[in-house]
């Protein structure tokens, strides 16, 4: 089975995640500068098989998409256009930044850790790839 990857989009920085080859579990990847983003990509799928994308979609609490939301929509563009063979699945990534700060917290992580956004972006990826899959699971039954 492929692996997925999951998006943590932001203009600066990109946190990664990624399934194990069954997708059970999400786990993190990398944060790339979003200037490497297509390139980083390209060289992970020379690597190793992707099966799809999943990026985090910035929601209000109404549901409004909130964020750069036309840089989004061109990032997407672009991953389409690169990765035309791959399916991009969007999510709702409300309250991943809260969850990943509370899972640096829950682990202990000290505050100059807590203040690391590389890790916060990677750690939201992981936690956008595992709903994703829980959402999937439960389609599946």
């Amino acid at each position: 089975m492929a692996r997925i990857i999951a998006i943590d989009y932001g203009t600066k920085r990109i946190g990664l995640a990624v399934t194990d080859s069954l997708q059970i579990i999400a786990g993190p990847l990398k944060t790339v500068h979003s200037s490497e983003i297509m390139e980083f990509l390209k060289e992970y799928l020379k690597k190793e098989t992707v099966e799809a994308f999943v990026v985090g979609e910035p929601k209000h609490l109404d549901g409004n998409l909130s964020g750069p939301i036309e840089a989004l929509n061109n990032f997407i563009t672009n991953l389409s256009k690169n990765f035309p063979d791959k399916a991009i699945h969007r999510i709702d990534e409300r309250f991943t930044s809260k969850m990943a700060m509370a899972t640096l917290v829950a682990g202990g992580a000290s505050k100059k850790q807590r203040q690391d956004k590389a890790a916060l972006d990677t750690i939201s990826a992981v936690i956008i790839l595992q709903s994703f899959l829980e959402q999937n699971a439960y389609r599946k039954h």
